[in-house]
């Protein structure tokens, strides 16, 4: 063992004595990988831009139908059970699906309609943002049950006065028809705090909350407008603002509700009461027919970019034709494979050439030492811990010339990256390599240092003492 630690110092030695020389195999090493490193990094670097801004748009994962169709629950369940779903939800006509916000300031008020849009727990376009999810106050059925009495003896008065010929209005009910058809009944405009509404958390984008000026927090009054045979019916709710998307999120005026909210608002404009919201609100109507329910859409998110082209497929092959990202992401992949195929060619020949300079060099170095090593058989060191001359040396090599190399890249990362941060912004990177790619350099250059300096260095084992010191 001593044998091994006398000839690796004496190795040591050897290659600083020979300072130019062994300089120049630093700097042909480095002139190898220094390009090789700042090629993969402007390749890494590129492609994690890219990637990154690909997935900082929420709708990149986001796939939904072409066009309407039926869609229940429980197929939406069976859907949502594939490994490649993360989220997915019913959505409502389109239609259907929006309503009249407003907004009470001290002197004035401000009104916005707005498409609505069904979130719900687990929601990736909320998460992303860091909002919280969105839910309904629960439903207070003594409260609720009667008020629906109260609206009942009202409707059942209206009938009778519209028997009786009479032309009677009262604050909650209409005047009856032509023909003595019973109209709904008309709902008093409330106020936003008022007691009777009931309550549902809402996000809205921001210029939706632009146009209402109105924060995280506040409350606003929604309301849902249907036509009854020429008389405009409102139901009324009180939204609570959770939160407020940016515009790079949603450009348009939404408002993102609970699906509850969403079949309520659907509803009454199909006519149908929708008891839990509250009659005295205006969500009355006919009785919700039996079964189960069909809706027209989803809103429908793969867990990563991967799985958008396999659900895209999936629904494909059972009818359901969808919009998706699938196409630039698939753009991106074979720009990312062809990239990598060049760096990998360019990388196996530069590798092939640094093998092979460095059997060479091992190669006449050895030669170049042969009265040495001989000299040192004589000495006594045993002709294995000769091999850990010159593979010794090799190493050395390797690891000053990566060190370079890595200083090389670092110089000229910096600089490419300060020149392209204008046009990429400050937090993008056109240049750049994580810890493991430089860990993975230095072991492939002394992997391959290893490998190119073992043949020679085992032919160094067949020297004869007797036959390079004949001279001396």
């Amino acid at each position: 063992m001593r044998s091994f630690i006398h000839i690796i110092l004496l190795a040591v030695a050897d290659y600083r004595r020979e300072k130019l020389l062994s300089l120049c195999s630093v700097l042909g090493l480095t002139a190898v990988l220094a390009p090789l490193l700042i090629l993969y990094g402007v390749k890494f670097g590129v492609m994690a831009t890219l990637n990154e801004r690909l997935l900082s748009n929420p709708y990149t994962l986001e796939i939904s139908p072409v066009q309407s169709g039926n869609y229940t629950k429980a197929l939406l369940s069976e859907w949502a059970r594939l490994d490649g779903v993360q989220f997915v939800l019913p959505r409502t006509r389109s239609l259907a699906a929006t309503m009249k916000l407003t907004a009470v300031h001290s002197n004035r008020e401000s009104s916005v309609t707005v498409s609505l849009e069904p979130t719900a727990k687990g929601d990736p376009l909320l998460l992303h943002y860091g909002i919280q999810s969105v839910t309904m106050v629960p439903y207070n059925k003594k409260t609720q049950g009667s008020a629906k009495d109260d609206i009942a003896k009202a409707s059942s008065a209206q009938d009778r006065s519209t028997k009786n010929g009479s032309a009677k209005n009262t604050s909650k009910a209409a005047p009856a028809a032509d023909g003595g058809q019973k109209k709904p009944l008309l709902a008093p405009v409330p106020q936003v705090h008022s007691k009777s509404l009931r309550e549902a958390g809402c996000v809205l984008s921001q210029p939706a909350a632009a146009k209402l000026g109105i924060h995280e927090g506040d409350n606003i009054l929604g309301k849902v407008e249907r036509s009854d045979g020429g008389t405009v019916s409102s139901a009324y709710i009180r939204l609570l603002v959770t939160g407020i998307l940016p515009v790079s999120a949603q450009q348009k005026a939404v408002a993102y509700i609970p699906l509850e909210l969403m079949v309520a608002t659907e509803d009454f404009r199909d006519h149908r009461e929708v008891p839990e919201l509250g009659y005295e609100n205006g969500w009355t109507g006919d009785r919700r027919p039996d079964g189960e329910r069909a809706y027209s859409s989803f809103r429908l998110y793969a867990r990563s970019t991967k799985d958008v082209a396999v659900i895209r497929d999936y629904l494909a092959a059972r009818q359901t034709d969808t919009y998706t990202h699938a196409e630039e992401i698939e753009q991106l992949d074979t720009l990312e494979k062809g990239l990598m195929l060049i760096f990998t060619l360019i990388c196996a020949t530069a590798g092939v050439g640094f093998f092979l300079s460095t059997a060479s060099n091992v190669f006449a170095g050895i030669k170049r030492k042969e009265r040495t090593l001989g000299l040192l058989q004589l000495t006594g060191f045993s002709t294995g811990s000769l091999v850990f001359f010159p593979m010794t040396q090799a190493i050395l090599t390797a690891i000053l010339g990566s060190t370079a190399a890595t200083g090389a890249y670092m110089l000229f990362s910096s600089l490419l990256n300060h020149i392209f941060s204008g046009a990429l912004g400050s937090t993008a990177a056109v240049c750049m390599l994580t810890p493991v790619h430089f860990v993975m350099a230095f072991l492939l250059a002394i992997g391959i240092s290893f490998m190119a300096a073992l043949g020679p260095s085992i032919r160094s084992t067949r020297i004869e003492p007797s036959e390079v010191i004949r001279d001396v």
